[in-house]
């Protein structure tokens, strides 16, 4: 089936370039990509999950996140002595 679809220029640009360059069509990456989108089962453009992952443990004696010239000074130097 044709079907016509309006892309930015800047888009379709890269992609007429990663085709050349890839040695295939742009019918090719496009059927490709959609059909990547389509398989994955999320809506296009619809934002990602972040799957947050913990750890026990806590900040140094004496870092105080709060105190940004205090947490600077302690990259630069305790953090640094303690891995050389």
């Amino acid at each position: 089936m044709k079907t016509t679809v309006e892309l930015p220029d800047d888009l379709a640009i890269a992609v007429k370039k990663a085709a050349a360059e890839r040695r295939t069509t742009i019918r090719d990456l496009v059927e490709r990509g959609l059909r990547r989108e389509l398989e994955a089962g999320k809506p296009a453009g619809r934002a990602r999950r972040i799957r947050w992952i913990t750890v026990d443990g806590g900040l140094p004696e004496g870092v105080d996140v709060r105190d940004r010239q205090r947490l600077h000074e302690w990259l630069r130097t305790e953090r640094s002595a303690d891995h050389p």
